[in-house]
């Protein structure tokens, strides 16, 4: 079946380019990682059974490339070995 004659849709975007400056959202990314609401955030996640990873300080001081670590959540919250400053 053939299509049905209707209104044109004209150009429509492909939604490739942004309407904020990548600045300003970098500026607003960094504030809310500092921010407490993440944590909180990162918290609801877990609570609600989420698979939820924190970032905490490298326990082995020998890899100074690496000085922070992103581990699961499961590891750190449930055994209380580290507090969220």
């Amino acid at each position: 079946m053939a299509k049905k004659g209707g209104k044109s849709q004209g150009n429509v975007s492909a939604g490739i380019h942004s309407t904020v400056a990548r600045s300003t959202k970098n500026a607003l990314r960094r504030k809310y990682m500092a921010s407490p609401q993440r944590v909180i955030n990162q918290r609801r996640a877990f609570d609600a059974g989420k698979n939820v990873m924190v970032t905490i300080p490298n326990p082995n001081p020998n890899e100074t490339n690496k000085r922070f670590i992103r581990v699961n959540a499961r590891d750190v919250w449930r055994s209380n070995k580290w507090q969220p400053k």
